[in-house]
């Protein structure tokens, strides 16, 4: 096992800078001698905000579709709940989609 995981999140275009900054600041990203690495991708998240949700973007019962970035970010095992705390507390959605995934050193 490694101790490291892979943090996946998706993000409104117009926020992916301000949140990879924050999250690179926070420590995550760091490779060998390099800080700040992150790989992103482009799309399109779809949803449709449901009775009780307070969305930031569309409206209830509307389907929305938002640009977005993928943005995947390595990060040390034993800071992770520290940078997914930081990404749901400056993401700009009341339910954002981040994954974590263990990585095998190879």
């Amino acid at each position: 096992m490694n101790d490291k995981v892979k943090i996946v999140f998706t993000v409104p275009e117009s926020d992916a800078d301000r949140l990879r900054q924050a999250v690179g600041d926070l420590g995550a990203g760091k490779i060998g001698n390099y800080s700040h690495c992150s790989f992103s991708a482009k799309g399109i998240g779809r949803f449709s905000p449901e009775t009780g949700a307070n969305p930031a973007v569309g409206h209830i019962g509307k389907a929305e579709e938002v640009i977005e970035e993928r943005i995947e970010i390595t990060c040390s095992a034993n800071n992770f709940k520290t940078v997914v705390e930081l990404i749901r507390l400056n993401h700009p959605y009341e339910e954002p989609v981040i994954d974590v995934y263990p990585l095998v050193a190879i």
